[in-house]
């Protein structure tokens, strides 16, 4: 879409503050364009002051409205955890999640303001343009979207950095080149990712990027820290013995990883397009629940359970990933991923110690299928070793069957 097919409407751009948010926002004003700027707050950790975003924006001459969903943040990880819903390189899809909870909260704000037209910033070779299309598309269908870094005569006015800086300042805006970054940053409350710039090269080291929610493990404390979270159908409702709701549990345990260098991940992802891309994610408070999670859904399902769980959770990673959060297909497997989590109702004690978790224990689990006396290498009440006689003769079967008839290649 074109510049000239949404110079009528009343258009909805989602800011961050950044160069390219004001540089569209100048543009588009200049044009006569009706515009409002939207801010999501994410509870991001780069952005200690979500009102700041306002007041970068305010000199480009458009109004700036920031919308809470903090709390709309925190649930959605919590739906992450719940599902294990991890992507290429163990990535949380820190992104991912939050482009779905973004649009969704700014949609019905747009629309009180009149707005036809959503706008946004991202690169027209990576994931978010995917997710903030599809988003729209199924939230808001009679919306139009504009992608400006897709407009031919908006990448020739601004082919980088450089022109930016100087319609900015020739528009009386301050703006400055600065020093130039050795990658880019993306948070909310599930994670920062890093990526671009000097992370583009498989070449270079993960250990260029400067942590921001949390330390590398060697700049971790030199003793352990002790964990303890309890779960109830999924959901951590107490850390370290008191009572949390999301965004509190988010945050605590943001900051207990984060301290102990937990969750720092590099990956190399299929893209939504087709092309690979490098990333460094931070993730602290996502990686510490969902290992504890984790460790209850051991406890709870038996094989197949946990085989059809596995396969719905990289299924809902996937989807996530790709911006289909919404889809029926995501809901029918978080309605599966529901059935699952109904048991998971426990306590998990970890030990954290320079970027390892370590477990203590596992304790109130009433749905537990582990039983000692059952497993127990040495003389038990449990399963009488004798019994699994017949079982081993009724395998065998199978098994002779398989190798008389010339099947097996050894």
């Amino acid at each position: 879409m074109r510049i000239e097919e949404v110079i009528k409407d009343k258009i909805g751009i989602c800011v961050s503050g950044g160069l390219d948010s004001r540089t569209l926002t100048r543009k588009l004003v200049d044009l006569g364009i009706d515009v409002t700027c939207f801010v999501a707050d994410l509870a991001q950790p780069d952005e200690p002051n979500i009102k700041s975003v306002a007041s970068k924006m305010a000199p480009c001459g458009a109004s700036t409205v920031i919308v809470d969903l903090k709390n709309a943040m925190a649930r959605a990880c919590f739906e992450m955890i719940k599902a294990q819903a991890m992507y290429d390189g163990g990535y949380w899809n820190s992104t991912g999640i939050a482009r779905a909870v973004t649009v969704r909260g700014l949609i019905p704000e747009m629309k009180k303001k009149g707005c036809t037209v959503l706008a946004h910033g991202a690169t027209g070779r990576g994931n978010d343009q995917m997710r903030f299309e599809r988003y729209t598309n199924v939230l808001a269908p009679d919306m139009k979207v504009y992608a400006p870094w897709r407009d031919p005569e908006f990448l020739k006015e601004f082919p980088g950095r450089k022109q930016m800086v100087e319609f900015l300042n020739k528009a009386g805006i301050e703006a400055a080149l600065g020093v130039k970054k050795r990658y880019s940053t993306d948070a909310n409350l599930a994670g920062i990712s890093y990526e671009a710039e000097d992370l583009e090269s498989i070449k270079t080291s993960c250990t260029i990027v400067k942590p921001q929610m949390g330390v590398w493990p060697e700049d971790a404390p030199d003793k352990c820290e002790i964990f303890t979270v309890r779960f109830e159908k999924g959901y951590a409702v107490k850390i370290n013995g008191k009572k949390v709701v999301p965004l509190k549990a988010m945050l605590d345990a943001n900051l207990i990883g984060g301290r102990n260098g937990i969750g720092i991940k590099n990956a190399l992802e299929n893209r939504i397009i087709g092309t690979k891309s490098r990333g460094v994610y931070e993730s602290p408070g996502m990686e510490l629940l969902g290992y504890c999670l984790m460790q209850v859904y051991h406890a709870v399902l038996d094989r197949r359970a946990l085989e059809l769980f596995k396969y719905l959770s990289g299924l809902i990673a996937r989807q996530v990933y790709d911006g289909r959060y919404y889809d029926p297909t995501t809901r029918a497997a978080q309605s599966a991923i529901d059935v699952f989590a109904e048991f998971a109702n426990a306590t998990v004690a970890v030990e954290l110690y320079k970027g390892n978790i370590h477990f203590k224990s596992l304790t109130d689990c009433s749905a537990s299928l582990y039983n000692e006396a059952d497993s127990s290498m040495e003389e038990s009440r449990g399963l009488n070793p004798v019994s699994s006689q017949g079982f081993a003769e009724i395998q065998s079967v199978e098994a002779k069957s398989l190798a008389k008839a010339g099947q097996i290649k050894a």
